[in-house]
């Protein structure tokens, strides 16, 4: 009798947790954060439910990832991976560890992203874990962008991409066209960098109508970049204000920060520094506060541009220096060879041969580095809006010297087999 009431309690429990997590996410759903947020802590401090703790800290996980509270985020992924291990189940340590190397992501652990995310697709066989591929390929391609490995973030985005077709996936969908887009902004092909968020913007308008507005508001801002870089500045302007309006309703302060960079961004293009810097600050303010490095990296050196436009070159080499040294400690090599770039047109103005010679060399170390030429032409890839194609394998070619190569394959890998050891 004693083993029946106590079977009976367990279940009786279960149920109550279950309700309880749902009646969180209906207030989480309906923009009541806090009361949300308060009734999952309840449930985490009184359940004794493994699986019912494992769901309640995936909300939270989720909610604190929304808010930009990143390290808290981490902690509950840290707690939920506890968990996991504890009840033994593979679906839930895949989950957990992607939760993981999302955390890692947002604090821009880039390196610890993508063993987390390794971890994850070597746990290969589970139904959970054949699910969640795309987004572990997605977070992982992220990492690679953080750390400027562009070929292995075009790859593993192409992965996400094909698991979000198989599993008619169209949030997943969404969000890697939102990625590739900001991909395409690194590499200057500024026609793609339009083209993937306007594809998720579409997706959005098709499928999205149960979705979160979060999705709307993040086409929306990957559009008005690619608007900016096009110097479509009322099109940039009116795409980052629909994006900021959402996220100002939805407390995402991650987006905030990213809307009033790209606002001061617009400012600055339209050379009014004035009204740029105090959105610089503002963005640098919440991204310092969120943990989010390379966004204060890309403030630094936007705040650079600034004060070379008003010709003040010292306090432009002190933003540069503040970008390097959170771009070194991200191990972000496309920010570091901008650094470089920027000083060295500083030296030349100032007429510092041997500073220049030193950033000219050091310019030319981080291109050979990042591969950042076309293995064709042996021109760079990305100094102007250029047309670029990737092939299956993701190696980036221009598109004008594809065209002239026919259908004789990659020119990188032919290279590559050639090379001794691997004939």
């Amino acid at each position: 009798m004693n083993i029946f009431m106590r079977h009976l309690n367990t279940e009786m429990g279960q149920d109550q947790t279950k309700q309880q997590i749902e009646k969180g996410l209906r207030l989480y759903q309906s923009n009541q954060t806090d009361k949300a947020l308060q009734v999952w802590t309840k449930v985490l401090e009184k359940t004794s439910d493994p699986g019912g703790k494992f769901r309640v800290l995936g909300c939270l996980i989720t909610a604190h990832s929304e808010m930009g509270k990143y390290k808290d985020m981490l902690r509950y992924a840290l707690d939920q991976i506890d968990t996991a291990r504890e009840m033994e189940d593979p679906d839930y340590l895949t989950e957990g560890y992607l939760n993981l190397a999302r955390s890692n992501e947002k604090l821009c652990d880039f390196h610890k992203t993508v063993s987390y995310c390794k971890t994850c697709l070597n746990m290969q066989g589970t139904t959970v874990s054949l699910q969640l591929n795309g987004q572990v390929c997605l977070s992982m391609g992220n990492a690679f962008l953080g750390l400027s490995h562009f070929q292995q973030a075009l790859e593993s985005y192409e992965k996400a991409l094909r698991y979000a077709h198989n599993n008619d996936d169209k949030m997943l969908e969404c969000r890697v066209c939102c990625s590739l887009g900001n991909i395409y902004v690194h590499l200057k092909d500024y026609e793609k960098a339009l083209f993937f968020p306007c594809k998720a913007a579409e997706l959005v308008n098709d499928y999205g109508k149960g979705w979160s507005l979060k999705y709307r508001a993040m086409s929306q801002y990957h559009m008005s970049v690619a608007y900016r870089k096009l110097e479509r500045l009322p099109d940039a302007m009116e795409c980052c204000e629909e994006s900021m309006k959402i996220a100002l309703q939805h407390g995402d302060r991650p987006l905030q920060a990213l809307c009033l960079l790209n606002f001061a961004d617009i400012h600055r293009y339209r050379r009014d520094c004035d009204k740029a810097f105090p959105r610089y600050e503002s963005a640098l303010s919440i991204m310092t506060e969120i943990g989010n490095r390379l966004g204060q990296a890309h403030v630094q050196m936007a705040v650079a541009k600034c004060w070379l436009l008003l010709k003040e070159y010292m306090k432009a080499l002190d933003s540069l220096e503040r970008a390097q040294a959170l771009a070194d400690g991200m191990g972000n090599k496309l920010c570091t060879l901008k650094a470089h770039c920027l000083r060295e047109g500083i030296y030349r103005n100032q007429g510092r041969q041997e500073e220049l010679r030193e950033q000219v060399v050091k310019f030319l170390q981080c291109v050979e580095e990042l591969e950042l030429y076309c293995g064709m032409c042996g021109e760079s890839i990305g100094d102007r809006d250029q047309k670029l194609q990737a092939l299956p394998c993701s190696h980036i070619f221009h598109y004008k010297c594809l065209q002239t190569n026919g259908t004789k394959g990659c020119p990188k890998c032919f290279k590559n087999s050639m090379k001794p050891g691997f004939v």
